[in-house]
Parts: structure tokens; sequence; C-alpha cells
């Protein structure tokens, strides 16, 4: 198993304490938390609540924006597609 330098788990530290990627952070678990009591997802369910305009594009939180997918859905869109924000 690979295990994370220190100063990777410093830097990893300090980029998650970042006011923007705080504020990002809440607006996720605020969406998930939104989807629970709504129904369309479960705790541990293995499913992400996604944006589907990203919030870094000026999405938000309302319900026409999030949908639930699989995690490999929402994380995978990435990979190939040679652009890191579809968005734009």
């Amino acid at each position: 198993m690979a295990t994370s330098t220190k100063q990777k788990l410093a830097y990893q530290k300090a980029y998650n304490a970042r006011p923007e990627e705080v504020a990002k952070r809440v607006k996720n678990n605020a969406a998930r938390r939104e989807a629970i009591a709504a129904g369309k997802a479960k705790v541990g369910d293995g499913k992400d609540v996604a944006h589907k305009k990203s919030l870094e594009n000026g999405g938000g939180n309302g319900k026409g924006n999030t949908a639930v997918q699989d995690r490999k859905t929402n994380r995978g869109w990435r990979k190939g597609s040679g652009s890191y924000n579809p968005d734009k």
C-alpha cells in the first residue's frame, strides 16, 4: 500500500483549509444533505450528489443543478477528456 509523505500530507492539509475549498466543501455537503432529506440518496449508498454546472463556474445547489450519480461516473469524467473543466 502506498503511503503519502509528510510533505504531501502537510500540503493537502493546507490546501483543504483554504477559504475557497472550505466554501466548496460546505456547499457539496449541503447538497448531499438535501438529497438525503428528499430521499434521492442514502447514507453509505456509494453515490455522489453531482452538480450539473460546477460550483467553480457559477453553479449552485438548486434542485435543477444537482443529480445523484455513481461515484465512478461523477469522478471519472476527466479520464480521456483532455480537459479538467467540462463547463468551459
